[in-house]
C-alpha cells in the first residue's frame, strides 16, 4: 500500500526562528530555515494518522489543509509534541467524525501528562464549551493496528527516559533521542526513510548531534534519511552541502510516498 508522509514541522522545542534570536538561521530568508515544532501525518488509503500535536499544530494543519484526524500517536509527552491537542477540537466534532472519537494512542507516562495538563478534556464535568473529543489508547511495546497498516512503537533513549519512535512499513520516524538501543537498531534495518533528530553540532543531554545521527544513518543504510528537530544552529543549504549522500535535514512540507 503506497503511502505519503509529510512533515508538518522539522524545528526544535523552541522553533526557528527562535523568539529573542537574531542569529543568522533565525534571520534567514530561506523558508527551509523556517522550521515549526516537529510532526509528522502519515497518509494512506484515505486516512490520516497524525505523530504528536505540536504547539503549532493550528499552523500546520492550515498550511497543509488538513480536514480530517483518524488517529493520533504519541512519542513522548513533552510541551512540544502535546500543546496543540486542543487545536484538534473543529477536527473531532460529529460532522466531521459521525460521532467517533479521535483515537489518541500513548504509552502509560505519556498517558498520564495527557490527562494532568488537559484534564478539562478528559473529566467529565467541563461546563464551559466545546473540547476536543478524544479517547485514549494505551501503547505498549506492540504494534499498534491503525486501518489495515502497523504502527511499530521502537524504543529510544531521550536523556535518562525511554520514549518511542515509531516503524511503519518502509519508513520510521525518530525524533529526540540521545540514544539508540542495539535491539531498537535491529527493529529500523531495511528502511527506505528513516527520520533521525540531529539537533545541532554541539553534544545536548539529550539529543542527538549531527555526526551521531551522521553515524546512525551510516550503520542503519536506510534509502533515504532525513534529520529533524533542528535547531538555529544548522542553517539548511549549508547543512546540506556538507552531509553524505542520501543523508539532508528535513524541513517543513516536505512530502515522501513509501511502502506501507
Amino acid at each position: 500500500m503506497r503511502a505519503t508522509l509529510t512533515v508538518l514541522g522539522s524545528g526544535t522545542s523552541m522553533g526557528v526562528p527562535t523568539i529573542g534570536c537574531d542569529c543568522a538561521v533565525c534571520s534567514s530568508s530561506d523558508p527551509h530555515d523556517r522550521r515549526l515544532r516537529p510532526s509528522v501525518m502519515v497518509q494512506y488509503d484515505g486516512k490520516l494518522v497524525l505523530i504528536d500535536t505540536t504547539p503549532d499544530f493550528r499552523e500546520q494543519a492550515l498550511r497543509e489543509g488538513i480536514k480530517k484526524i483518524d488517529a493520533i500517536v504519541y512519542t513522548h509527552g513533552h510541551a512540544d509534541h502535546i500543546l496543540g491537542l486542543d487545536d484538534v477540537r473543529p477536527l473531532s466534532f460529529p460532522r466531521i467524525t459521525g460521532g467517533a472519537r479521535v483515537p489518541l494512542y500513548a504509552n502509560e507516562k505519556t498517558e498520564r501528562v495527557l490527562k494532568h495538563v488537559f484534564k478539562y478534556i478528559f473529566d467529565d464535568d467541563y461546563k464551559f464549551g466545546s473540547i476536543a473529543q478524544v479517547e485514549m489508547h494505551r501503547v505498549h511495546h506492540e504494534a499498534i493496528e491503525l486501518f489495515g497498516a502497523k504502527f511499530i512503537p521502537v524504543p529510544v533513549i531521550h536523556g535518562e527516559t525511554e520514549i518511542y519512535g515509531y516503524r511503519f512499513g518502509s519508513a520510521a520516524y525518530l525524533t529526540d533521542f540521545s540514544s539508540i538501543p542495539d535491539a531498537s537498531m535491529e527493529m529500523l534495518r531495511g528502511l527506505d526513510i528513516l527520520f533521525l533528530d540531529a539537533l545541532r553540532h554541539k553534544p545536548h543531554p539529550t539529543h542527538s548531534t549531527l555526526d551521531n545521527s551522521v553515524s546512525i544513518a551510516e550503520k542503519l543504510k536506510a534509502k533515504h534519511t532525513y534529520f529533524t528537530h533542528i535547531s538555529h544552529d544548522l542553517p539548511h543549504e549549508e547543512t546540506n552541502r556538507q552531509l553524505p549522500a542520501g543523508i539532508q535535514l528535513a524541513h517543513d512540507g516536505l512530502k515522501l510516498e513509501f511502502e506501507l
